[in-house]
């Protein structure tokens, strides 16, 4: 059973990815220093899974420490890269801790894996290195504009950093980029989902926690965009498929099919805006749901939404749950949450 080092596997879209490993074959081994994670999720796993998922509470810059990770763990067939800070608005605020963050732990990562030997890297990126695209939808050669936030630049440095380690003499560490859209929902069984720590900064688990009275109302941040009501479109794919996609990357790496580099979009190829959430919410659950309108929000691109074709036709992966089905998983898991 091959071993894949999960770091951030602990977090939302970490877990379920160790999920999909586990359920493919693979080994998972989480590194996560439980900075924006949960211990409860680690039951979640085990209910899931049936078994315990190794765990190092290791925060990725501790050098030494992770280190000591590789040291424990022998022979790692590949890493994928989750750890790190994500929301946007927050990195508008604190651009350092972002920086030393994001692109500081993928140093560390890389230079542990060049010394150990491990040379297939699936990395987390985001849409948001495509800045305010001139067209829609994006493709993996639209141009990456100027970020809007400082999150988005982290993503587009680590980027640089691969394709640049790329070029390096005697390089063998192979990367696979996925440019994440938005993921949502939760696990079939509502055992694992998304609990940020402290206010989401997400729109569907603010919608849910909203919806069980967690929180007195949702906030939409502009309606005044050149867009059919007015509010963000942004691509939502479910945290499931998004996961299958890692286990399929993994997979085209330990294949030997991968380039040295290699960038997919990851998204279902298809818009929606905020409000047109917000509504789908309510008639999959028949919650009703107290939110309000808002100025706009700093480092929001007014519309974003993947081309998938490459992902389809080069991994063979396409998404298979719609936002109906994926807004359904999300109010059970808050359903078991707001019950515990």
């Amino acid at each position: 059973m091959k071993k894949i080092l999960v770091t951030g596997g602990a977090g939302y879209i970490g877990s379920h990815t160790v999920v999909a490993l586990q359920e493919a074959g693979f080994q998972p081994v989480i590194v996560d220093d439980f900075s924006n994670s949960r211990e409860s999720v680690l039951e979640g796993l085990r209910a899931i899974l049936g078994t315990e998922v190794p765990v190092h509470r290791v925060d990725c810059n501790d050098k030494a420490a992770f280190r000591g990770v590789f040291e424990a763990e022998g022979e790692v067939a590949g890493v994928i890269h989750f750890a790190a800070f994500k929301a946007v608005g927050e990195s508008v605020q604190k651009p350092l801790a972002y920086f030393q963050n994001n692109v500081g732990s993928l140093l560390v990562l890389l230079e542990l894996m060049q010394e150990f030997g491990v040379n297939n890297l699936v990395f987390s990126s985001s849409c948001t290195v495509y800045g305010v695209p001139d067209a829609l939808p994006v493709t993996e050669e639209t141009p990456t504009k100027p970020a809007s936030s400082p999150y988005g630049r982290t993503k587009q440095m680590c980027e640089d950093i691969l394709r640049d380690l790329s070029q390096a003499p005697g390089n063998e560490v192979k990367s696979i980029l996925l440019r994440y859209f938005n993921p949502i929902g939760a696990h079939p069984s509502g055992k694992i989902g998304e609990l940020p720590l402290g206010v989401p900064n997400n729109l569907v688990p603010f919608v849910t926690q909203t919806a069980a009275g967690w929180r007195e109302e949702l906030t939409v941040y502009g309606t005044d965009y050149d867009t059919p009501d007015g509010s963000c479109v942004r691509d939502y794919i479910y945290v499931g498929d998004l996961a299958r996609a890692h286990v399929v990357a993994v997979q085209r790496q330990l294949d030997g099919k991968a380039a040295d580099v290699e960038t997919f979009n990851v998204g279902t190829g298809q818009g929606n805006t905020v409000l047109e959430v917000v509504k789908t919410f309510e008639k999959v659950t028949g919650q009703p749901l107290r939110y309000r309108t808002g100025p706009r929000r700093a480092g929001d691109v007014p519309a974003i939404y993947a081309d998938a074709t490459r992902a389809a036709e080069v991994l063979g992966f396409r998404t298979e749950v719609g936002l109906e089905e994926a807004l359904a998983t999300a109010w059970r898991w808050q359903q078991n949450l707001t019950n515990e």
